[in-house]
């Protein structure tokens, strides 16, 4: 066993051996070498050599040992993994599945955590021959599985990203760990518009808890600030509801264009073969709604059986923000998709805090308990498309506050006017607000992955008329425009905003 040490050590990464040229015959022979010595201790029955030369005792409950479970060197010129995987020189088991045959080793297969459970247990597999695999997962195909096999026979695998769903699943049946963490490394650099709904999927089933997050991650900062209609087909309730809940979503520009997106997306999982141009998407779902409305005598569409599989999602609206623009609860009253029940008290609140911000002297809370507020906050959002100076306001801001938003020198700054210029409800005459407040900078690179994102968490802010305030500095930090400026906000006296 001296001379076949020394060649599994240059195989394991060591010295390299003097001629070049003979690399992959020498591999070949040390390889055949190793499966030899396997066969030869099986069939006496006697001790199993391991690639240190150590062996240990046969099992004394019956003729048939089982090899030990080690990991052996790969493939580095190609030639292990065509005489032993390819052509199965040396073969002492037959793996069936899907149709198809592969001639392996179980001194191979031993790495995987599956075939090392299933050889050194007391299976019926570990004394078989031919082996017939059950393939439980409709990700696992023909394809996926012979290219996890064979990395057990080579250095390196080249995964494609649109195999690596297939062969992350395949690796996890196979308990393969250095594959599984490829899987995860190629579906870290390759999320996009095309693939991220996939990888969302799939990492939650195999348990890339991270890559999970990163998806969603994307999916809150791209689902309004791009436009695919093969997006929305994919995206499930269930993901689109976590994605409504949250306060971190982009929202560009105000809560009723989240419902704008959400009429869309629902006619689209609906009319899942519908094609056109993006610019005629709405108007076709309106027209598809209102053909409903008129088939239903009048029934919000979230109350028949169609609709009723939206409710969860719809659910999840900021209503308040809705409700109190004018053009905005017209379009929600016209479309009728959402009862009147869902609507009525929303009115009431509403009506009834904004006679109490306006009536009282109360200026609004001192503090910020997050949790107390992050399903409660008007979300809002604008995208600045180059690097010169521009401002805007958003449409039925709380309460008659006219806040004006000034993008200039890098620089993002809050002021309050005075002056009533007729945007939304009337500007207020109270001489200080206090509002919570929270202002995210994004920037995306052409796949939608985060370049630049700057948080200042929430705070308190504090404004008299006309009073200017900075609260965010780009500085010289490196962006690609359009930028995305994410705000949330809340006012709430403090006696609603303590209960």
């Amino acid at each position: 066993m001296g001379a076949l040490s020394s060649r599994l050590l240059w195989l394991r990464g060591g010295r390299a051996p003097e001629q070049p040229a003979a690399r992959g015959r020498e591999e070949e022979v040390a390889a055949m070498a190793v499966v030899g010595d396997v066969e030869a201790g099986r069939e006496h029955g006697g001790s199993t050599p391991s690639p240190g030369g150590l062996k240990r005792k046969a099992d004394s409950g019956g003729p048939h040992e089982q090899e030990p479970c080690c990991k052996h060197a790969k493939d580095s010129s190609g030639s292990l993994y065509k005489a032993l995987f390819l052509r199965g020189e040396g073969s002492d088991v037959q793996i069936r599945a899907l149709g198809a045959v592969w001639n392996l080793h179980r001194v191979y297969l031993c790495q995987s955590g599956y075939f090392a459970s299933m050889f050194s247990g007391a299976w019926r597999e570990s004394t078989m021959d031919t082996i017939e695999l059950q393939i439980p997962d409709e990700n696992i195909d023909r394809e996926a599985l012979h290219q996890a096999l064979g990395s057990l026979y080579q250095d390196s695998v080249l995964i494609r990203p649109s195999r690596v769903v297939a062969i992350l699943a395949t690796a996890s049946m196979l308990q393969l760990d250095e594959l599984i963490q490829q899987c995860g490394e190629i579906m870290e650099g390759t999320v996009n518009v095309q693939t991220v709904c996939s990888y969302y999927y799939s990492a939650g089933t195999y348990g890339l808890s991270h890559i999970r997050n990163m998806c969603f991650q994307w999916l809150l900062d791209n689902l309004m600030t791009r436009h695919s209609e093969e997006l929305m087909r994919e995206i499930s309730l269930d993901i689109m509801e976590l994605l409504v809940v949250s306060s971190e979503l982009i929202v560009i520009e105000v809560e009723i264009d989240v419902y704008t997106m959400l009429k869309k997306w629902m006619y689209l999982q609906l009319q899942p073969t519908w094609r056109g141009p993006h610019r005629a998407l709405l108007s076709h779902a309106n027209l598809w709604f209102a053909r409903s409305k008129r088939e239903w005598d009048g029934t919000p569409f979230l109350e028949t059986p169609q609709g009723s599989a939206f409710v969860p999602v719809f659910r999840h609206l900021r209503l308040a923000y809705i409700v109190c623009d004018l053009p905005s609860a017209r379009i929600i009253d016209q479309d009728a998709l959402i009862p009147a029940s869902w609507l009525t008290p929303v009115y009431k609140q509403q009506w009834l805090a904004l006679l109490q911000a306006e009536q009282t002297r109360d200026l609004g809370p001192t503090d910020v308990h997050v949790p107390n507020i992050l399903g409660n906050t008007m979300r809002c959002g604008h995208q600045v498309h180059r690097e010169e100076p521009c401002s805007w306001r958003w449409a039925g801001f709380n309460f008659g506050w006219d806040l004006v938003v000034c993008y200039a020198d890098r620089r993002v700054t809050f002021r309050r006017s005075a002056l009533n210029n007729s945007h939304g409800l009337g500007a207020s005459l109270l001489w200080q607000r206090k509002i919570a407040f929270r202002l995210c900078l994004v920037s995306l690179d052409r796949t939608g992955r985060t370049v630049l994102r700057m948080d200042s968490q929430y705070q308190v802010l504090f404004l008299g008329k006309d009073e200017e305030l900075e609260v965010a500095n780009l500085g010289n930090h490196d962006v690609m425009f359009p930028i995305y400026v994410a705000c949330n906000f809340l006012y709430l006296p403090r006696e609603s905003y303590q209960e």
